[in-house]
């Protein structure tokens, strides 16, 4: 940075208080043409091992919220309508862009002095005039230094600056996309393509600000070429030489065009595959319980394929355009020299020397052409997608702040309707036709049943879905919103709850309280700082949930929407809930909450019935049920009917001590969940520093072998030496043979050197198929290795590690592997055999420890954002609705620069290497000239002298080259140690155990006998089922019952081995599952989980994944799950889409078509986890029903919290703390009134009597 622009920064960073301590800032010239700066950051290496706090701040231009705040203000001032994203990069990074263009400029005049001197060089060796003195050799070789030093200290800078520009511009663009991906209103694009923005366009863009220079300097260097040539030479011959580097230029072209094509090709199928990984990862748990998994390893194994069809054919087409290059200096000096015997233009060894130092000066240009014409097709296609996705319609947010036109309103509703974009048909529109307005502080209840357009009535509320005609729903005041399908942050819980806020104890007290938080986090084992794994992974639905709802009353704002808060807890629970929020806490607040809990609508001021998308009743509760035809009334009935099936005993006087215990025990079994798991997730992101110290050789040798157990290796490496052997001796053959006019015709001088170097061609294009091949081998067993090495893995690796950490080695390291990492290999093997020194040594000990540890440190920072980014999209309408942009993008930035601290150090260290290497290698080039100057005439032969001279012009280049790869292949390398830590993830139990396969029928009569069964998460954890030992009978139908957390998953969970027990067992029909392979197992079992889970795809691949049913077979199920009515609104049927995560489908549609796919799979012992959770009364009356008729002769196992699901059943097992607390036929444990059962049922009741 230049001195006068210092001062003016420092105020400026004085002004914005942005603390420092970034080492690079403060530098004087001296250490930043040196990098002297870095030494205090090298020192601190060699202490200890470098932690990411140790490595200093980076100066305030490359901050993400400067860096995107400028590029931001650069894509307003453009005039045009659509602002284009290349010009606005431009704009901001003009100035840096300038300096290093300037840095640019110098390095390429200063390479070519030392071409431009060979020939006085090589003249003066060869005169015998005592007249020259030896200082004027002496003063020759000193022009040489100075000329190499001038260029290798100008190309660390400009090489540096390019990746500080690349730095800035990748901050600004992870940041603009960042807080595009919270603007973009429902449904907007997949995370998994947004992720794919940042993690491969952003950072694409970024690698691209090295190669700009390129374009310019190109027709520079090849001008320097030609002048040098033409005083050398001539006309004709430089002409020709020109002529030949254009066609070799030309002649790459349409190879760079099909890349192009190519790239933009793979950069798609990669979207697909990540996108589908990214759902895969996210449904591992529905996946291994139906035994689905190898199905669906197979179709991300074909979209691979896809991705990797591509990718063959890139590299092979990668692979010509090296042919090209490295036969073109061959090329163009066979042409020239050819041209020099044909017009009798006289060679000498000077001139020929001095021509060749050219034409190696110019193959960098021309083999830099095919990187740089496919770096800018590869940027172009990045610029594009990242700018079609910043320029996409933002859906300005209205904000109107003026006051309401009646007093007192607090949310006005007009007759408008709202209608989802690119959603199919099923998607009911909302249409408001009349006039709404709800006053400040009333409860306004919403009911319908499935799929009648409550949560699109409360997001078109928030301003969520697109208007298509009418005025917008003003609100008046601050918005919170709880979705009824939990969104929690990865963090602890008082993070969750306090979302931002600061805190009030008290206040946060009566929150946690309300919400039935505070027996939870007594009993978690750090309390409310206990560590919430990716997306609420350890805990149950029923915490979530309240988790959400703390959340909300904790921002205290004006207005509450509620989506179905009550739907994932019990009876209990609800009515506390239920109570204390909305009667207590909020009584003075807006509240719109949508319920299916009938018993809720009693307490509100307004009650809203939804069908199809309209309200077709709004009044208070009691005037619509004395409407006996309204669409409530028929509502009501169906409840009644479920709670007639629990036929009330005499009232029963409730034993409080009873009720006590059985609250203590569901917090007691939350706390051992809660440490199995959460243990885990708390250290998971730090898990990642396994790995120390160097790259392992195993890490190489895996990488080397995976290909043909490495048997085309030694064969290129073979290829390249006699390429290297050739060169040399044809470029000795025309030095020595050029002073020889006597003994060797000109025509004998010329077939030979074209045939040395025709030799020398062959070999590259031999090594150059070869390294693709090896490199398309690898990638995909490396792939293959991790990829079903992850799909293999138990349920609890996934619980552990968070999917962003997955995804990451699947996208960025695979593609390091992809295209990389062989060409670095491979450059490094070949540069080394080119430089056949060992000169690293020096720097290497002191150096490599702190970069390899900074090298590492870079997928590790960009993980975390990644994760922030994909939890951000996911909770989008969270943010929005509590107006919390503003700390996310905080968040954000912080993640960027953190990242980006790494990354500048990480690069700086490089270039302190390279800077020390050259000086070295300058000074040894320097005592060879003055050697060779000093020696007697007689003792060397001129045009030999003159080759090492020539050949040592090109040795820094090449040193910093061997350098450069091998700092680069460790770093890189360390994409493949992250793929293999995941290629051996212990596995689960096998699928088959082929001694052990059950009969064809197997469970034919579906009795399950459990024996003492003890099942702990973690070896060093408390049991969470302590010894529970009963039968279930088959054919018969019985319900597991008990407070949230008793334990009642796990007791499913040990039934499908997702858990193993730590002793005791389960029979089936005789047959101890543990001797069974886990495909055998679970696809005998049928479940419907918890959380609804569809897949991006149609409706009849959601159905039957595995396609073995007909269509008469899908549409029997459809018909008796009562969806028939909305796949019929699709003209599409059955091949109607579903979206990411079934978006388009609200969440008891979900819940319908999962029981549809089991009822599909007509197996003989089914389970239901709360699968009714999401319905209202009157669906659930049908299901239950469906259930009952189409399930005889099964053995049905049903997880409830709804009373009336499981009072019908033949029987009931009660559990509490992890043990049973009873079992018995729910008549039986009705009749005894101290039963906990009864205690249960008359709970249920006294909530509900509020209808009558």
């Amino acid at each position: 940075m230049s001195d006068a622009t210092k001062p003016l920064l420092s105020e400026l960073e004085r002004d914005a208080g942005y603390e420092s301590d970034d080492l690079f800032s403060s530098a004087g010239i001296w250490s930043h043409l040196t990098f002297r700066w870095l030494n205090p950051l090298f020192a601190k290496a060699r202490r200890e091992k470098l932690q990411t706090e140790d490595i200093p701040s980076i100066p305030l231009s490359e901050t993400a919220d400067e860096a995107s705040c400028l590029l931001e203000g650069c894509l307003r001032k453009q005039k045009t309508n659509t602002p284009s994203l290349p010009n606005a990069m431009l704009h901001a990074i003009r100035t840096p862009l300038a300096i290093n263009a300037v840095f640019a400029g110098v390095n390429t005049v200063a390479s070519y002095i030392g071409p431009l001197l060979i020939t006085s060089f090589v003249n003066f060796l060869s005169t015998n005039d005592e007249n020259l003195k030896w200082h004027h050799g002496v003063i020759l070789a000193l022009v040489f230094f100075t000329a190499k030093t001038v260029e290798s200290l100008s190309q660390r800078q400009w090489y540096f600056g390019a990746r500080r520009i690349g730095i800035r511009v990748r901050a600004g663009l992870m940041a603009l996309i960042y807080k595009k991906s919270l603007a973009i209103k429902y449904g907007g694009t997949s995370s998994g393509k947004i992720i794919n923005y940042v993690n491969v366009d952003a950072e694409r863009i970024a690698e691209f600000c090295w190669y700009f220079h390129g374009i310019w300097l190109l027709p520079i260097q090849v001008t320097f070429a030609l002048v040098i040539l033409y005083m050398n030479l001539g006309a004709a011959p430089s002409l020709a030489a020109f002529l030949t580097t254009i066609f070799m230029m030309i002649s790459n072209t349409p190879l760079a065009n099909v890349q192009e094509k190519l790239h933009t090709k793979i950069m798609e199928a990669k979207d697909s595959r990540i996108k589908a990984t990214s759902e895969f990862l996210k449904s591992m748990r529905v996946l291994k319980l139906h035994s689905w998994e190898p199905t669906f390893l197979k179709k991300l194994l074909h979209l691979r394929e896809t991705e990797r069809g591509f990718l063959k054919k890139y590299l092979y087409t990668a692979s010509a355009v090296t042919f090209l290059f490295w036969a073109s200096p061959t090329l163009v000096s066979v042409v020239t020299f050819g041209v020099c015997v044909l017009l009798g233009t006289p060679l000498t060894s000077a001139t020929v020397l001095s021509a060749l130092a050219t034409f190696r000066i110019l193959q960098e240009p021309i083999y830099n052409l095919p990187e740089l014409i496919s770096m800018i097709a590869q940027t172009k296609v990045s610029v594009d997608r990242v700018q079609s996705f910043i320029m996409e319609e933002d859906q300005k947010r209205l904000m109107h702040n003026f006051a309401p036109t009646t007093q007192g309103a607090a949310i006005e509703i007009e007759a408008a309707e709202f209608a989802w974009q690119n959603r199919n048909a099923n998607r009911p529109t909302i249409k408001i036709t009349e006039k709404l307005k709800i006053m400040k502080g009333s409860k306004v209840a919403v009911c319908g049943s499935v799929g009648s357009g409550k949560t699109s009535f409360l997001c078109s509320i928030l301003g969520e879905i697109p208007r298509i005609s009418g005025p917008s729903i003003e609100t008046y005041g601050s918005k919170a919103f709880v979705l009824q399908s939990a969104w929690i942050q990865t963090g602890t819980v008082r993070d969750n709850v306090l979302f931002g806020k600061e805190m009030d104890t008290s206040f946060y007290e009566n929150v946690v309280e309300a919400c039935a938080l505070n027996c939870d986090i007594e009993m978690w084992a750090d309390g409310d700082l206990c560590i919430v794994g990716e997306r609420g992974l350890n805990l149950s639905g029923g915490q979530k949930q309240r988790i959400q709802m703390a959340r909300a009353l904790y921002s205290n704002s004006d207005i509450y929407l509620l989506d179905d808060p009550f739907s994932a807890v019990d009876a209990h629970t609800g009515a506390h809930m239920f109570k204390k929020c909305l009667m207590q806490l909020l009584h003075d607040k807006t509240v719109v909450y949508v319920t299916h809990q009938l018993e809720f609508l009693d307490s509100s001021d307004l009650v809203l019935v939804m069908k199809d998308g309209r309200i077709v009743e709004s009044g208070k509760y009691q005037d619509l049920v004395s409407n006996p035809d309204g669409e409530l009334i028929k509502q009501m009935e169906a409840h009644h009917k479920s709670l007639n099936q629990v036929n009330p005993p005499k009232s029963i006087p409730l034993s409080r001590r009873r009720q006590g215990k059985c609250i203590e025990a569901s917090c007691e079994v939350i706390k051992f969940i809660d440490l199995s798991r959460s243990s885990r997730v708390s250290r998971g992101c730090l898990h990642e520093e396994t790995e120390g110290g160097r790259v392992k050789w195993h890490v190489y040798a895996a990488f080397v072998t995976s290909a043909y157990r490495g048997a085309l290796v030694p064969i290129t490496l073979l290829c390249h030496v006699l390429f290297q052997l050739l060169q040399m001796a044809s470029n000795y053959w025309i030095a020595w043979a050029s002073d020889k006019e006597d003994s060797v015709t000109k025509q004998q001088l010329i077939q030979m050197f074209a045939l040395l170097s025709c030799g020398s061609s062959f070999f590259v294009l031999g090594r150059a198929i070869l390294m693709s091949t090896i490199a398309i081998e690898t990638s995909q067993r490396l792939f293959l290795g991790m990829i079903k090495s992850v799909f293999r893995a138990p349920l609890s690796f996934f619980d552990s590690t968070p999917s962003s950490r997955i995804l990451n080695r699947s996208s960025t390291d695979q593609s390091i592997v992809d295209t990389d990492i062989p060409y670095r290999l491979a450059g490094l093997a070949f540069a080394i055999i080119q430089l056949l020194s060992i000169i690293a040594l020096m720097c290497q000990a002191y150096y490599i420890s702190t970069a390899r540890e900074l090298a590492r440190m870079v997928p590790i920072q960009q993980a975390p954002i990644l994760h922030h980014f994909s939890e951000s999209i996911a909770g989008a309408t969270v943010i929005r609705s509590f107006n919390q942009e503003d700390r996310f993008w905080k968040r954000n930035v912080d993640l960027i620069d953190n990242y980006s601290r790494v990354a500048f150090h990480n690069s700086g260290t490089m270039e302190w290497l390279c800077v020390r290497i050259n000086f070295l290698f300058n000074l040894v080039f320097f005592l060879l000239l003055v050697i060779l100057v000093s020696l007697p005439r007689s003792a060397i032969d001129p045009s030999l002298a003159g080759l090492a001279a020539t050949y040592g012009l090109n040795l820094n280049v090449l040193q910093a080259w061997v350098i450069w790869n091998l700092c680069n292949v460790e770093n890189k390398m360390i994409s493949v140690e992250r793929i293999l830590e995941f290629s051996g993830i212990q596995s689960e139990a096998p699928l088959v155990i082929e001694d052990h396969r059950p009969e064809k029928d197997w469970p034919c009569n579906g009795e399950i006998e459990i024996e003492n069964l003890n099942v702990q998460y973690n070896p060093v954890l408390p049991r969470v089922l302590k010894g529970i030992t009963c039968t279930f009978p088959g054919k018969k139908k019985i319900g597991v019952v008990g407070r949230t957390g008793s334990g009642k998953s796990t007791l499913i969970q040990a039934l499908f081995r997702v858990v193993e027990p730590s002793q005791g067992r389960i029979r089936i029909d005789g047959i101890d599952i543990s001797q069974l392979g886990l495909q055998d197992l679970r696809s005998r079992l049928s479940i419907i989980p918890q959380d609804p889970t569809l897949f991006q795809g149609t409706l009849r691949m959601n159905l039957d994944p595995l396609q073995e049913h007909s269509d008469q077979e899908i549409w029997e199920v459809i018909h008796k799950c009562h969806l028939a009515k909305n796949v019929k609104q699709d003209e599409r049927l059955l091949e109607a889409p579903v979206a990411e995560d079934g978006e388009n489908w609200s969440l008891g549609q979900r819940q319908l078509v999962c029981l549809a796919r089991v009822l599909l799979q007509r197996r003989r012992i089914l389970v239901l986890d709360e699968a009714t959770a999401s319905v209202d009364t009157a669906t659930d009356n049908l299901i239950q029903k469906t259930i009952r008729e189409e399930t005889d002769g099964c053995t049905v196992i049903t997880v409830a919290h709804r009373i009336p699901t499981v009072v019908d059943n033949d029987l009931v097992l009660v559990l509490g703390e992890g043990k049973v607390v009873e079992y018995n036929s729910p008549a039986e444990l009705l009749g005894d009134s101290n039963s906990a059962f009864s205690n249960l049922v008359m709970e249920f009741l006294r909530r509900s009597s509020t209808m009558d």
